[in-house]
Protein backbone atom coordinates (compact mmCIF):
# COMPACT_ATOMS: atom_id res chain seq x y z
CA UNK A 1 0.00 0.00 0.00
CA UNK A 2 1.09 3.42 -0.56
CA UNK A 3 2.39 4.95 3.02
CA UNK A 4 1.78 8.81 2.21
CA UNK A 5 3.42 9.74 5.30
CA UNK A 6 6.30 8.38 4.11
CA UNK A 7 6.41 9.62 0.52
CA UNK A 8 6.08 13.04 2.28
CA UNK A 9 8.87 12.10 4.12
CA UNK A 10 11.15 11.03 1.37
CA UNK A 11 10.39 13.24 -1.32
CA UNK A 12 8.83 16.56 -0.07
CA UNK A 13 10.17 17.61 3.19
CA UNK A 14 13.19 15.28 3.19
CA UNK A 15 12.98 15.03 7.17
CA UNK A 16 12.55 11.72 8.92
CA UNK A 17 11.39 12.94 11.81
CA UNK A 18 9.84 16.44 12.42
CA UNK A 19 11.61 19.51 12.96
CA UNK A 20 9.59 20.54 15.91
CA UNK A 21 10.44 17.36 18.20
CA UNK A 22 13.33 19.39 19.79
CA UNK A 23 11.18 22.40 20.87
CA UNK A 24 8.41 19.64 21.85
CA UNK A 25 10.59 18.06 24.24
CA UNK A 26 12.14 20.47 25.80
CA UNK A 27 9.19 22.47 27.06
CA UNK A 28 7.26 19.70 27.26
CA UNK A 29 6.64 20.49 31.13
CA UNK A 30 5.13 23.98 30.07
CA UNK A 31 3.14 22.19 27.24
CA UNK A 32 1.69 19.26 30.22
CA UNK A 33 1.01 22.57 32.47
CA UNK A 34 -0.83 24.64 29.77
CA UNK A 35 -3.09 21.96 28.54
CA UNK A 36 -3.81 19.31 31.32
CA UNK A 37 -6.70 19.51 32.57
CA UNK A 38 -7.97 22.18 30.54
CA UNK A 39 -11.15 23.29 28.46
CA UNK A 40 -10.38 23.40 24.81
CA UNK A 41 -11.70 24.60 21.79
CA UNK A 42 -11.33 23.82 18.25
CA UNK A 43 -12.73 26.02 15.37
CA UNK A 44 -12.14 24.80 11.93
CA UNK A 45 -11.13 21.47 13.63
CA UNK A 46 -12.08 19.08 10.96
CA UNK A 47 -9.43 20.31 8.51
CA UNK A 48 -6.10 19.47 7.85
CA UNK A 49 -4.31 22.26 10.10
CA UNK A 50 -7.11 21.58 12.70
CA UNK A 51 -6.95 18.04 12.70
CA UNK A 52 -3.08 17.70 13.55
CA UNK A 53 -3.60 20.55 15.95
CA UNK A 54 -5.85 18.08 17.97
CA UNK A 55 -3.35 15.31 17.38
CA UNK A 56 -0.86 17.27 18.69
CA UNK A 57 -2.49 18.93 21.97
CA UNK A 58 -4.53 15.17 23.30
CA UNK A 59 -1.16 13.49 24.62
CA UNK A 60 -0.93 16.64 26.93
CA UNK A 61 -4.29 15.48 28.70
CA UNK A 62 -6.77 18.82 28.12
CA UNK A 63 -10.14 18.14 30.06
CA UNK A 64 -12.44 18.65 27.61
CA UNK A 65 -11.66 19.25 23.81
CA UNK A 66 -14.96 20.68 21.46
CA UNK A 67 -14.57 20.53 18.04
CA UNK A 68 -16.70 22.86 15.81
CA UNK A 69 -16.60 22.48 11.55
CA UNK A 70 -19.02 23.01 8.63
CA UNK A 71 -17.79 20.11 7.28
CA UNK A 72 -20.13 17.30 8.71
CA UNK A 73 -18.70 14.41 6.91
CA UNK A 74 -14.89 15.23 8.16
CA UNK A 75 -15.89 15.56 11.52
CA UNK A 76 -17.12 12.10 11.63
CA UNK A 77 -13.80 11.30 9.86
CA UNK A 78 -12.24 12.69 12.56
CA UNK A 79 -13.67 11.04 15.48
CA UNK A 80 -13.32 7.74 13.30
CA UNK A 81 -9.40 8.67 13.32
CA UNK A 82 -9.05 9.47 16.45
CA UNK A 83 -11.38 6.86 18.17
CA UNK A 84 -8.66 4.17 15.80
CA UNK A 85 -5.56 5.35 16.71
CA UNK A 86 -3.71 3.26 19.30
CA UNK A 87 -2.92 5.12 22.92
CA UNK A 88 -4.42 8.23 22.08
CA UNK A 89 -5.91 9.85 24.94
CA UNK A 90 -9.23 11.43 24.07
CA UNK A 91 -11.00 12.96 27.69
CA UNK A 92 -14.28 11.77 28.21
CA UNK A 93 -15.83 15.31 27.46
CA UNK A 94 -15.05 15.10 23.81
CA UNK A 95 -18.02 16.61 21.32
CA UNK A 96 -18.45 17.72 17.74
CA UNK A 97 -20.51 20.06 16.66
CA UNK A 98 -21.26 20.44 12.75
CA UNK A 99 -21.87 24.36 12.81
CA UNK A 100 -20.14 27.71 11.74
CA UNK A 101 -18.65 29.45 14.17
CA UNK A 102 -20.58 32.68 13.47
CA UNK A 103 -23.76 31.14 13.88
CA UNK A 104 -26.23 32.04 16.60
CA UNK A 105 -26.54 28.06 17.22
CA UNK A 106 -22.57 28.76 18.45
CA UNK A 107 -23.48 31.56 20.26
CA UNK A 108 -25.32 29.63 22.29
CA UNK A 109 -23.67 26.45 22.69
CA UNK A 110 -20.16 28.82 23.76
CA UNK A 111 -22.00 30.81 26.36
CA UNK A 112 -23.77 28.21 27.90
CA UNK A 113 -20.22 26.11 28.47
CA UNK A 114 -19.15 29.29 29.75
CA UNK A 115 -16.30 29.31 27.70
CA UNK A 116 -13.34 28.17 26.94
CA UNK A 117 -9.54 27.97 28.48
CA UNK A 118 -7.88 27.45 25.00
CA UNK A 119 -9.37 28.62 21.93
CA UNK A 120 -7.73 28.16 18.84
CA UNK A 121 -9.29 28.93 15.39
CA UNK A 122 -8.76 27.52 11.82
CA UNK A 123 -12.11 28.56 10.45
CA UNK A 124 -10.63 30.79 7.34
CA UNK A 125 -10.47 30.70 3.92
CA UNK A 126 -6.58 29.97 2.97
CA UNK A 127 -6.64 29.31 -1.16
CA UNK A 128 -5.59 31.60 -3.71
CA UNK A 129 -8.21 30.23 -5.85
CA UNK A 130 -10.99 31.51 -3.00
CA UNK A 131 -10.39 35.02 -5.39
CA UNK A 132 -12.37 35.03 -8.45
CA UNK A 133 -14.72 37.49 -8.56
CA UNK A 134 -16.49 39.41 -6.08
CA UNK A 135 -18.62 37.28 -4.63
CA UNK A 136 -16.29 34.86 -3.93
CA UNK A 137 -13.93 37.53 -2.33
CA UNK A 138 -16.73 38.84 0.06
CA UNK A 139 -17.41 35.52 1.05
CA UNK A 140 -13.63 35.19 2.06
CA UNK A 141 -12.99 38.74 3.35
CA UNK A 142 -16.20 38.04 5.62
CA UNK A 143 -14.96 34.58 6.76
CA UNK A 144 -11.40 35.75 7.43
CA UNK A 145 -12.24 39.56 9.17
CA UNK A 146 -15.63 40.27 9.43
CA UNK A 147 -17.25 36.89 11.49
CA UNK A 148 -13.48 36.89 13.17
CA UNK A 149 -13.99 40.68 14.90
CA UNK A 150 -17.76 39.09 15.90
CA UNK A 151 -16.25 35.65 17.17
CA UNK A 152 -13.48 38.09 19.16
CA UNK A 153 -16.46 40.00 20.46
CA UNK A 154 -17.88 36.94 22.02
CA UNK A 155 -14.59 35.76 23.57
CA UNK A 156 -14.43 38.89 25.53
CA UNK A 157 -17.65 38.06 27.77
CA UNK A 158 -15.53 34.70 28.29
CA UNK A 159 -11.60 35.76 28.07
CA UNK A 160 -9.77 32.74 27.51
CA UNK A 161 -6.13 31.93 28.80
CA UNK A 162 -4.60 31.28 25.27
CA UNK A 163 -6.40 32.42 22.18
CA UNK A 164 -4.77 31.28 18.59
CA UNK A 165 -5.32 31.96 15.00
CA UNK A 166 -3.94 30.42 11.98
CA UNK A 167 -2.07 33.49 9.48
CA UNK A 168 -0.26 32.07 6.53
CA UNK A 169 3.10 33.31 4.59
CA UNK A 170 0.99 35.05 1.84
CA UNK A 171 0.23 37.93 4.62
CA UNK A 172 4.10 39.08 4.40
CA UNK A 173 4.06 41.73 1.80
CA UNK A 174 0.52 40.32 0.37
CA UNK A 175 -0.19 40.51 -3.31
CA UNK A 176 -3.57 38.63 -3.27
CA UNK A 177 -6.63 39.12 -1.35
CA UNK A 178 -6.42 35.64 0.66
CA UNK A 179 -3.12 36.80 2.03
CA UNK A 180 -3.97 40.34 2.40
CA UNK A 181 -7.42 39.62 4.34
CA UNK A 182 -4.60 37.30 6.98
CA UNK A 183 -2.44 40.22 7.07
CA UNK A 184 -5.36 42.14 8.41
CA UNK A 185 -6.49 39.64 10.15
CA UNK A 186 -3.41 39.44 12.64
CA UNK A 187 -4.11 43.09 13.18
CA UNK A 188 -7.68 42.36 13.96
CA UNK A 189 -6.42 39.87 16.52
CA UNK A 190 -4.14 41.28 18.26
CA UNK A 191 -6.58 44.46 18.93
CA UNK A 192 -7.90 42.52 21.39
CA UNK A 193 -4.44 41.50 22.98
CA UNK A 194 -5.37 43.55 26.24
CA UNK A 195 -8.34 41.37 26.79
CA UNK A 196 -6.83 38.10 26.15
CA UNK A 197 -3.55 36.68 25.06
CA UNK A 198 -3.37 36.17 21.12
CA UNK A 199 -0.95 34.25 18.92
CA UNK A 200 -0.51 33.27 15.28
CA UNK A 201 1.46 31.58 13.21
CA UNK A 202 2.76 32.23 9.51
CA UNK A 203 3.83 28.96 7.62
CA UNK A 204 4.67 26.92 4.49
CA UNK A 205 2.29 24.82 2.97
CA UNK A 206 1.19 21.46 4.00
CA UNK A 207 2.06 18.99 2.12
CA UNK A 208 -0.90 16.90 0.59
CA UNK A 209 -3.12 19.32 2.89
CA UNK A 210 -7.01 19.00 1.88
CA UNK A 211 -7.60 21.04 -1.32
CA UNK A 212 -4.02 21.43 -1.86
CA UNK A 213 -2.56 20.47 -5.44
CA UNK A 214 -0.53 17.64 -4.12
CA UNK A 215 -3.63 16.17 -2.27
CA UNK A 216 -5.29 16.59 -5.89
CA UNK A 217 -2.51 14.80 -7.14
CA UNK A 218 -3.90 11.78 -5.63
CA UNK A 219 -7.31 12.01 -6.45
CA UNK A 220 -6.54 12.72 -10.29
CA UNK A 221 -4.32 9.56 -10.08
CA UNK A 222 -7.34 7.28 -7.97
CA UNK A 223 -9.51 8.43 -11.29
CA UNK A 224 -6.47 7.43 -13.76
CA UNK A 225 -6.91 11.90 -14.93
CA UNK A 226 -4.18 13.93 -16.07
CA UNK A 227 -1.92 15.77 -13.31
CA UNK A 228 -1.19 19.41 -13.93
CA UNK A 229 0.78 21.84 -11.91
CA UNK A 230 3.16 25.36 -11.96
CA UNK A 231 6.90 24.81 -13.89
CA UNK A 232 7.77 27.67 -12.15
CA UNK A 233 6.47 28.14 -8.62
CA UNK A 234 8.34 26.85 -5.56
CA UNK A 235 7.42 26.61 -2.26
CA UNK A 236 8.11 25.60 1.55
CA UNK A 237 6.39 22.62 2.88
CA UNK A 238 5.89 20.98 6.14
CA UNK A 239 4.27 17.74 6.87
CA UNK A 240 0.62 17.24 8.09
CA UNK A 241 1.85 16.44 11.44
CA UNK A 242 4.39 19.22 11.20
CA UNK A 243 1.48 21.81 10.78
CA UNK A 244 -0.33 20.88 14.04
CA UNK A 245 2.84 21.16 15.83
CA UNK A 246 3.95 24.94 14.91
CA UNK A 247 0.10 25.94 15.71
CA UNK A 248 0.41 23.97 19.36
CA UNK A 249 3.62 25.46 19.65
CA UNK A 250 2.72 29.17 19.29
CA UNK A 251 -0.71 28.60 20.78
CA UNK A 252 1.27 27.91 23.95
CA UNK A 253 4.45 28.89 24.17
CA UNK A 254 4.17 32.30 22.58
CA UNK A 255 4.06 35.71 24.40
CA UNK A 256 0.98 37.84 23.56
CA UNK A 257 1.18 39.15 19.81
CA UNK A 258 3.38 37.15 18.55
CA UNK A 259 3.89 35.47 15.52
CA UNK A 260 5.34 32.17 14.76
CA UNK A 261 6.96 30.58 11.56
CA UNK A 262 9.01 27.53 10.67
CA UNK A 263 13.03 28.11 10.32
CA UNK A 264 13.44 26.89 6.60
CA UNK A 265 16.62 27.09 4.30
CA UNK A 266 16.01 28.16 0.72
CA UNK A 267 17.63 25.16 -0.33
CA UNK A 268 14.03 23.03 1.20
CA UNK A 269 11.81 24.61 -1.07
CA UNK A 270 9.82 22.49 -3.82
CA UNK A 271 8.30 22.99 -6.92
CA UNK A 272 5.32 21.36 -7.52
CA UNK A 273 5.99 20.11 -10.78
CA UNK A 274 9.09 18.30 -8.73
CA UNK A 275 6.36 16.69 -6.30
CA UNK A 276 3.94 15.44 -9.20
CA UNK A 277 7.10 13.66 -10.89
CA UNK A 278 8.10 11.80 -7.82
CA UNK A 279 4.97 11.08 -6.99
CA UNK A 280 4.27 9.06 -10.94
CA UNK A 281 7.65 7.38 -10.90
CA UNK A 282 7.11 5.94 -6.70
CA UNK A 283 3.88 4.83 -8.30
CA UNK A 284 5.48 2.90 -11.30
CA UNK A 285 4.53 5.46 -13.78
CA UNK A 286 6.58 7.07 -16.78
CA UNK A 287 5.85 10.79 -17.07
CA UNK A 288 4.08 11.85 -20.15
CA UNK A 289 4.90 15.41 -20.88
CA UNK A 290 1.98 17.43 -23.21
CA UNK A 291 1.57 20.49 -24.23
CA UNK A 292 -1.59 21.35 -22.92
CA UNK A 293 -4.42 20.42 -20.87
CA UNK A 294 -6.12 19.41 -23.35
CA UNK A 295 -3.70 16.84 -24.84
CA UNK A 296 -3.42 15.61 -21.43
CA UNK A 297 -6.78 14.65 -21.15
CA UNK A 298 -6.97 12.89 -24.52
CA UNK A 299 -3.33 10.97 -23.66
CA UNK A 300 -5.54 10.13 -20.29
CA UNK A 301 -7.71 7.81 -22.13
CA UNK A 302 -4.76 5.08 -22.34
CA UNK A 303 -4.90 4.92 -19.12
CA UNK A 304 -7.92 3.26 -18.67
CA UNK A 305 -6.35 0.39 -21.05
CA UNK A 306 -3.23 -0.05 -19.23
CA UNK A 307 -1.04 2.58 -19.82
CA UNK A 308 1.90 3.37 -18.07
CA UNK A 309 2.71 6.46 -19.35
CA UNK A 310 1.37 9.23 -17.62
CA UNK A 311 -0.17 12.57 -19.21
CA UNK A 312 0.98 15.77 -17.52
CA UNK A 313 0.95 19.39 -18.52
CA UNK A 314 3.06 21.88 -16.73
CA UNK A 315 3.30 25.61 -17.63
CA UNK A 316 4.18 29.05 -16.47
CA UNK A 317 1.46 30.29 -13.69
CA UNK A 318 -0.65 33.14 -15.23
CA UNK A 319 -3.51 33.66 -12.73
CA UNK A 320 -4.01 36.15 -10.17
CA UNK A 321 -2.53 36.76 -6.55
CA UNK A 322 0.28 34.13 -7.52
CA UNK A 323 3.29 34.73 -5.68
CA UNK A 324 6.92 33.61 -7.36
CA UNK A 325 8.60 32.92 -3.79
CA UNK A 326 7.44 32.78 -0.02
CA UNK A 327 8.33 35.21 2.96
CA UNK A 328 7.14 34.75 6.57
CA UNK A 329 8.25 38.51 7.83
CA UNK A 330 8.44 41.94 6.45
CA UNK A 331 11.78 44.08 6.59
CA UNK A 332 10.07 46.04 9.08
CA UNK A 333 8.92 43.51 11.30
CA UNK A 334 11.55 42.33 14.38
CA UNK A 335 12.30 38.79 14.61
CA UNK A 336 13.83 36.34 17.25
CA UNK A 337 15.35 33.37 15.54
CA UNK A 338 17.13 32.62 18.92
CA UNK A 339 14.39 31.20 21.02
CA UNK A 340 13.52 28.27 19.58
CA UNK A 341 15.62 25.40 17.71
CA UNK A 342 12.88 24.70 14.97
CA UNK A 343 10.79 28.27 15.15
CA UNK A 344 11.35 31.79 14.23
CA UNK A 345 9.29 34.55 16.17
CA UNK A 346 7.74 37.72 15.22
CA UNK A 347 8.23 40.02 18.13
CA UNK A 348 7.39 43.78 19.61
CA UNK A 349 4.24 43.78 17.38
CA UNK A 350 1.93 46.88 18.80
CA UNK A 351 -1.47 46.85 19.66
CA UNK A 352 -2.97 47.99 16.28
CA UNK A 353 -4.75 51.34 15.94
CA UNK A 354 -8.26 50.42 16.50
CA UNK A 355 -10.05 53.94 14.88
CA UNK A 356 -8.59 52.82 11.47
CA UNK A 357 -9.90 49.32 11.66
CA UNK A 358 -13.51 50.30 12.69
CA UNK A 359 -13.60 52.63 9.56
CA UNK A 360 -12.13 49.36 7.91
CA UNK A 361 -14.69 47.29 8.95
CA UNK A 362 -17.23 50.04 8.50
CA UNK A 363 -15.94 50.39 4.97
CA UNK A 364 -16.14 46.63 4.31
CA UNK A 365 -19.30 46.36 5.49
CA UNK A 366 -20.91 49.17 3.89
CA UNK A 367 -19.64 48.09 0.83
CA UNK A 368 -20.73 43.83 1.08
CA UNK A 369 -24.54 46.01 2.28
CA UNK A 370 -24.65 46.98 -1.61
CA UNK A 371 -25.79 44.51 -4.80
CA UNK A 372 -23.72 45.89 -7.42
CA UNK A 373 -20.21 46.14 -5.49
CA UNK A 374 -17.28 45.14 -7.93
CA UNK A 375 -14.03 43.40 -6.94
CA UNK A 376 -12.01 46.05 -7.78
CA UNK A 377 -14.22 48.45 -4.39
CA UNK A 378 -12.77 46.07 -2.17
CA UNK A 379 -9.18 45.78 -3.28
CA UNK A 380 -9.47 49.45 -2.93
CA UNK A 381 -10.56 49.41 0.68
CA UNK A 382 -8.22 46.64 1.75
CA UNK A 383 -5.31 48.97 0.03
CA UNK A 384 -6.30 52.17 1.87
CA UNK A 385 -5.88 49.92 5.37
CA UNK A 386 -2.90 48.29 3.78
CA UNK A 387 -0.93 50.52 1.51
CA UNK A 388 1.73 47.96 0.74
CA UNK A 389 -0.94 45.59 -0.64
CA UNK A 390 0.46 44.97 -4.22
CA UNK A 391 -2.26 43.08 -5.95
CA UNK A 392 -1.66 40.86 -8.63
CA UNK A 393 -4.78 40.83 -11.18
CA UNK A 394 -4.60 39.27 -14.39
CA UNK A 395 -8.00 38.31 -15.19
CA UNK A 396 -7.31 34.37 -14.64
CA UNK A 397 -8.31 32.45 -11.57
CA UNK A 398 -7.11 28.59 -11.13
CA UNK A 399 -10.81 27.35 -11.98
CA UNK A 400 -9.70 28.06 -15.62
CA UNK A 401 -6.97 25.29 -15.47
CA UNK A 402 -6.95 21.46 -14.21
Amino acid sequence: MFNLDLFISNYVTKRSDSMFLKDIEQNRAVLENKIGGKSVLVIGGAGSIGSSFIKGILPFKPAALVVVDINENALAELTRDLRSTKGLYIPEDYITYPMSFASDTFRKMFTGRGGFDIVANFSAHKHVRSEKDVYSVEALVRNNVLYLKDFLDLLTLYPPEEYFCVSTDKAANPVNIMGASKRIMEDVIFSYSDRFPVKTARFANVAFSNGSLPAGFLARMQKLQPLSAPSDVKRYFVSLEESGQICMLACMLGENREVFFPKLDEKQMMSFDKIAVRLLENQGYEVLYCVSDEEAVEKAEDLKKGSKKYPVHFSVSDTSGEKAYEEFFTAQETVDMERFASLGVVTDKEIPDRGRLEGLFKALNAAFGKDDIAKDTVVAIMKEYLPDFRHIETGKSLDSKM
